[in-house]
């Protein structure tokens, strides 16, 4: 059958679309501004979809940031995209589109391109972290997506009280001193937040079991993965030693490999 396959990645703030011909590779990206509102952004991704696509598109794939319902066709409770919560997406586009739409949560997408293509590949049970507007994980397994009842959110557990995402979030970084991420330069900030980070990372390797966990998102940036291991040997008593700590290898477009993989899981 003729036609192509739709790739997307809606992050808080920037929108990815890509086209791929054979569910195997993809072209160019095309990357925008995420609109606040939901009818801008719809608008906009099927604009640039037609013109990627050309004609008939046989799949569409890909994560928006936030938690999702039940049935994967919207998100819920968006803090970083909140003029897309509860907002019709899987709806509108197949509407539009006239084509079927797989809807993950964009750090989960990201997690199984970083697991099927990236640094994780070859292993079984993957972990991957996102620190960057918000926090958030996912476990992929034999290269899928763990099934959840209502997605991860490992950005929310607490630590002393506190989320973790209020201790290494961007967006919280920002409210609490006063400047974005790159531009804290106070090594007692990054040591508490590291500190943080190590204690998160205990509760999911004694939840999740995996054999690599792999990082993303602009904090890391900020982050030394040396450091990250020496606090979680201090926390981390049960197991006899914590997983591969790795940095992701996808760049910016680990969402449109994942949305790849979930189009060759789903669609073909």
């Amino acid at each position: 059958m003729k036609g192509t396959y739709l790739l997307f990645d809606i992050g808080a703030s920037k929108i990815r679309l890509a086209v791929s011909k054979n569910g195997q590779t993809f072209g160019k990206p095309v990357i925008f501004k995420t609109p606040k509102k939901f009818s801008d952004g719809l608008n906009l991704i099927v604009s640039e979809a037609k013109k990627l696509c050309g004609g008939k598109i046989l799949a569409a794939a890909g994560g928006i940031a936030g938690p999702l319902n039940t049935k994967k066709t919207m998100t819920i409770n968006t803090p970083n995209l909140p003029g897309w919560s509860g907002k019709p997406l899987v709806e509108s586009l197949q509407k539009i589109l006239k084509t079927k739409v797989i809807l993950e949560n964009d750090a989960a997408v990201v997690g199984l391109g970083e697991a099927v293509h990236g640094a994780g590949k070859g292993k079984s049970i993957v972990v991957y972290y996102t620190l960057s507007t918000g926090v958030n994980g996912v476990r992929i397994v034999n290269g899928k997506i763990d099934p959840s009842a209502f997605g991860f959110e490992v950005g929310f557990q607490l630590i002393n009280s506190k989320s973790l995402q209020w201790h290494i979030g961007g967006n919280e970084l920002k409210s609490r001193f006063g400047k974005a991420p790159e531009d804290i330069t106070s090594q007692k900030v990054w040591k508490n937040a590291t500190m943080a980070l190590a204690v998160g990372l205990n509760n999911t390797i004694v939840h999740w079991s995996p054999e690599v966990i792999v990082f993303g998102g602009s904090v890391m940036n900020k982050i030394s993965i040396l450091q990250v291991k020496k606090e979680l040997k201090k926390v981390l008593k049960i197991f006899p030693r914590h997983p591969e700590i790795k940095r992701a290898a996808l760049g910016d477009f680990g969402g449109l490999y994942g949305a790849l993989a979930l189009i060759r899981s789903r669609a073909l």
